[in-house]
């Protein structure tokens, strides 16, 4: 049997399970707002979610079989588990809280993180020497379970926010607001620029000088608007870079980020012509109905429950990894920076909230504002900033 196309076929399953579950959950929604009884739209998006979450943890057996060792070496492995746990996290809080509206939002979101993870190669490869350790799935998987279920409370955060912001007038507020949906549409741009590109057989290599001060070859799958250092433009007919940045950075991937808030940029404002309004007030009717301290539950609960988890895979299980590969607990690799500062925040969150009283819309924020640390810490650290964590 090919396990690697069984994989493959099975994470397709999962996304269009997700995505026509999202369906049923807004069917839900609707039908609750129109006050209508016999609501059986909740038990359909619930029971496909399920289905879905099926078939992507077999996309994970499977692929576990085909490569020989756990699926999360890569950026787009561990990117598509991330995801999965999303969807896991979800299920879970689900069946205690029955909030309908958690799919409506939370669902979206995870295809987004499986979609922008296919945007990088996909192929099975051999680990690298500094991989081949069962610490590599003890570590990388509940790190990544950790922060699933953070997200969770990003989620109840942001149906919050859209929910009792007024939307009446621009404020600082609804800057904000607007701001993190303009992210989301960033995903959604990359998506289709990266597509699009690919579809055309785009490429532009280029020759540079390395942080090691040795020659070297990127090839660029998008027009290049930074280039790399000292570098110089190969591929004949293509998109002269108007800057270089240092070596310590990942030109080709800055490039990619910045084409991905470019497009993000360009969908908003089109979206914003055609609801003629702001995205959060367009989103506003969905979550009219919701309990506002249900939400906030939610979202703390979310916190409660992920921050250890993340605590133990983020910090403890990497300081040991970090102890038996590099002889150290704890170096200052942008990586480990980042974990710190995840935890740092949602440390403070927990605290702001029991010791300080924070909650309701300050909590929210924070909830937001802890999972754009994290996506910083998976997109932006991952692909800009050189590391020890660079293979990822």
């Amino acid at each position: 049997m090919d396990f690697a196309s069984v994989s493959s076929n099975l994470l397709y399953v999962a996304f269009i399970a997700y995505l026509v579950a999202t369906f049923f959950f807004g069917g839900a929604i609707r039908e609750k707002n129109s006050k209508h009884k016999a609501n059986k739209w909740p038990i359909f998006g619930i029971s496909v979610t399920i289905v879905g979450f099926i078939a992507q943890v077999g996309y994970f057996i499977t692929r576990w079989i085909a490569s020989g060792h756990a699926p999360v070496s890569n950026l787009f492995e561990f990117t598509t588990f991330f995801g999965m746990m999303i969807v896991g996290a979800f299920i879970i809080i689900y069946f205690i809280y029955k909030l309908s509206i958690l799919g409506v939002f939370a669902l979206p979101i995870a295809l987004l993180i499986i979609a922008y993870a296919s945007m990088f190669p996909t192929e099975i490869s051999p680990l690298i020497p500094a991989l081949q350790t069962n610490w590599l799935h003890i570590h990388v998987t509940t790190a990544a379970a950790g922060e699933a279920i953070l997200a969770i409370s990003f989620v109840a955060g942001l149906i919050y926010l859209i929910k009792c912001i007024d939307q009446t007038k621009a404020t600082k507020k609804t800057f904000w607001l607007e701001f993190i949906l303009y992210s989301l549409l960033s995903t959604v741009g990359f998506i289709i620029m990266t597509t699009a590109f690919s579809l055309s057989n785009y490429d532009a290599t280029f020759t540079w000088v390395d942080k090691n001060e040795k020659q070297a070859e990127m090839v660029y799958h998008l027009p290049a608007l930074v280039g790399p250092h000292d570098g110089e433009l190969v591929t004949t007919d293509r998109l002269e870079p108007a800057v270089s940045v240092p070596a310590i950075i990942n030109a080709q991937k800055l490039n990619t980020v910045l084409w991905s808030l470019m497009s993000g940029f360009v969908l908003y404002w089109l979206l914003r012509l055609v609801l003629r309004k702001r995205i959060g007030a367009a989103l506003k009717p969905l979550v009219k109905q919701v309990n506002s301290e249900l939400l906030d539950e939610v979202g703390y609960r979310s916190v409660a429950i992920g921050f250890p988890v993340f605590t133990l895979g983020a910090l403890i299980f990497a300081m040991i990894w970090a102890q038996i590969a590099w002889t150290r607990f704890w170096g200052w690799d942008p990586k480990e920076v980042w974990a710190l500062i995840t935890w740092l925040f949602y440390a403070a969150f927990l605290h702001l909230r029991l010791a300080k009283g924070w909650q309701g819309e300050r909590s929210a924020w924070l909830a937001v504002g802890g999972f754009a640390i994290i996506m910083f810490n998976l997109v932006a650290v991952n692909l800009v900033i050189a590391g020890l964590h660079s293979y990822a």
